[in-house]
């Protein structure tokens, strides 16, 4: 009983530990910086660089003393027999005597310390191992950039299902109310069916978008979840609010930065990218040079008939050298010279590739800054209409229970108001989207 007891305790307290490390209430700053931790491609992300380390001190660690040790233990079943002129040993000449020489068993122990002494192609594979890191932590910077964006993004999708389905209900609801007394009034005799049936057509449709909308938001929650790296059935809560959350990405600073293409990751990465061809030049020009290396071992030999080599009696006989190992390349028919041209060819690419990446930046700084701009002059823009059309909805309705306006005229109404509604959600989310993008494609983030 008591050992169950401490079984549950622990269960209980394993639970209780997880889900103090999983929030289920988020504001998108908090949600960034979960995901930064706890999303799946930017933890993979981390283990590139934690590989590219263990990558470098591999290379590093072959132009360093290596050690290695061999026992060799031979046992013959059957030793093989030589053949001696049979005088040596007081026979007759032109006959010959079967000898065995050595013993049936020996053991062969040897210990090898090898050192690297001059190669070129080490050297450039140090400096290789260098650039490989800066890209892993490149390519890091770029997948946090890109996760952070994907929460952005997730995050005001979640926020724009919510308005919308609040919306719908407001608006289904007033409009119930609206087609409730139209059916008293028409029930009266005192309007036209057509009244009634007018508003039952825009009360259907906005409750098959009210429908969409739920199932929308349902898919927005499971989305944003796996953006974040949690299970995507995990009920969370935002506390933000989509409307207060433009306003706050409204900013005139972001319109008015320099553009420093130097500064961005797809220009570090692509200068990264020739200078990894500079290397692979190298490293082709190195394979010409010669390579030394030095070499010390020691060991010791037994032999015996029977298996004697655990016993104290048992003689060893020991041995050592050292020397050194010269290799020239001479001639390889025009192979090595083929390989540094190839390689030359590749690090012009690379050039070309690297004045593209910054004329493309530049290009797309210039494009996301337009449609920040835009995205906030239509934000006011629509926020502006949305108060337009709610006044006119609401004289299109006072005129049609008054008797002087038509049902065609209030559906319009009501149809511009709908609409403007759902026009001016899309703006905010633009302005936070476009803001994200913005700084997304020149490393210049700000937090929420």
């Amino acid at each position: 009983m008591k050992k169950t007891l401490i079984i549950l305790s622990c269960i209980i307290i394993s639970h209780l530990s997880y889900s103090q490390e999983q929030p289920t209430s988020f504001s998108l700053q908090e949600a960034i910086d979960y995901a930064l931790e706890n999303n799946r491609q930017a933890k993979n992300a981390k283990r590139d660089i934690e590989a590219a380390k263990k990558q470098k001190w591999e290379t590093t660690a072959t132009g360093l003393p290596q050690l290695d040790a061999t026992i060799n233990y031979q046992n013959f079943l059957k030793q093989q027999v030589s053949l001696v002129p049979a005088e040596f040993f007081g026979g007759e000449p032109g006959e010959f005597a079967e000898v065995i020489f050595g013993t049936k068993q020996n053991v062969n122990a040897t210990a090898t310390l090898n050192q690297l002494i001059f190669d070129g192609s080490y050297l450039v594979g140090l400096q290789s191992a260098k650039v490989f890191l800066e890209i892993s932590k490149n390519a890091k910077d770029k997948t946090d950039l890109e996760v952070r964006k994907g929460v952005i993004n997730a995050y005001g999708n979640v926020l724009l299902a919510e308005e919308s389905v609040v919306i719908y209900e407001k608006n289904i609801a007033v409009l119930q109310k609206n087609l409730d007394e139209t059916m008293k009034i028409y029930e009266n005799g005192l309007e036209e069916e057509e009244s009634v049936e007018q508003l039952q057509i825009t009360l259907s449709n906005l409750q098959s978008s009210l429908n969409n909308a739920i199932r929308l938001r349902s898919i927005a929650y499971q989305m944003f979840n796996i953006t974040l790296g949690i299970d995507y059935n995990t009920d969370v809560t935002l506390t933000e609010n989509l409307e207060d959350l433009a306003e706050k990405n409204i900013s005139l600073e972001m319109l008015n930065r320099e553009n420093d293409i130097t500064s961005t990751v797809d220009y570090k990465i692509a200068e990264n990218d020739k200078r990894s061809k500079e290397l692979l030049l190298k490293l082709e020009k190195s394979k010409a040079l010669p390579q030394l290396s030095a070499y010390f071992n020691g060991g010791y030999l037994g032999f015996s008939n029977d298996f004697t080599f655990l016993d104290q009696e048992q003689n060893w006989a020991g041995f050592s050298s050292f020397g050194f190992n010269l290799n020239l390349p001479i001639f390889s028919s025009g192979g090595r010279s083929a390989a540094a041209q190839r390689a030359k060819i590749n690090l012009e690419k690379s050039k070309d590739e690297l004045t593209e990446t910054e004329q493309r930046l530049r290009l797309e700084i210039e494009t996301a800054k337009s449609n920040y701009k835009f995205a906030t002059e239509d934000f006011y823009n629509k926020k502006q209409n949305l108060a337009l059309a709610e006044r006119i909805e609401r004289k299109n309705q006072t005129k049609f229970f008054e008797g002087i306006g038509s049902s065609f005229e209030l559906r319009q109404a009501q149809t511009q108001l709908y609409t403007a509604q759902q026009e001016l959600l899309k703006t905010m989310l633009d302005v936070i989207n476009t803001k994200a993008e913005l700084e997304t494609i020149t490393n210049q983030i700000t937090n929420f």
